[in-house]
């Protein structure tokens, strides 16, 4: 699903976002609810990018990555954590692009996502490829969803991928 985002940009750099496990449901400008399975999830745009509400027979976990007043947690390369009865898996990563390959990259991805069932991509309004994206799966018993944020004016586009599983149990001793 594809929408233009009636906001202007609150975050305005990639060295804005921030990551927060366990925020409460924040404004969102735009939703996108899906049953994955036992698995309710709910992908919200925001004026300032993206958060992630899973509800599960486990349990609940909220991923925030945007711009948040008061937060001293920038955006990790990587997370690793348990929560509740999960193990979740976070990675970030900032690409720079020159602008041709911004604006192809920026269309790809528009494209897969609005395209996609469970995709929800948001376009904010001053440039076609200033954007906030989301496409989430299940695979293998575990729910999965990527994040693109869009930087036009700096070439800088943010990816994230997330994973959300049952937690393994420790492989057995041998006597």
């Amino acid at each position: 699903m594809l929408t233009t985002l009636n906001t202007s940009y609150t975050d305005t750099r990639a060295a804005d976002l921030a990551w927060a496990l366990g925020r409460e449901p924040l404004p969102a400008l735009a939703t996108l609810d899906l049953e994955l399975d036992d698995a309710r999830l709910q992908l919200r745009l925001l004026g300032a990018s993206h958060q992630v509400l899973l509800d599960e027979e486990r349990g609940t976990c909220s991923e925030t990555v945007a711009c948040l007043a008061g937060s001293s947690t920038p955006l990790p390369l990587g997370v690793a954590k348990r929560v509740n009865d999960w193990e979740y898996e976070f990675a970030a990563r900032v690409e720079v692009l020159s602008p041709g390959m911004f604006a192809g990259r920026a269309q790809e991805l528009l494209a897969l996502v609005s395209d996609h069932p469970h995709g929800l991509a948001g376009v904010f309004p001053g440039s076609p490829h200033a954007f906030t994206a989301m496409l989430a799966q299940r695979r293998e018993g575990q729910v999965h969803w990527r994040t693109w944020h869009a930087y036009p004016q700096d070439g800088q586009l943010v990816a994230t991928r997330t994973r959300v599983g049952a937690r393994r149990s420790a492989p057995a001793r041998a006597a």
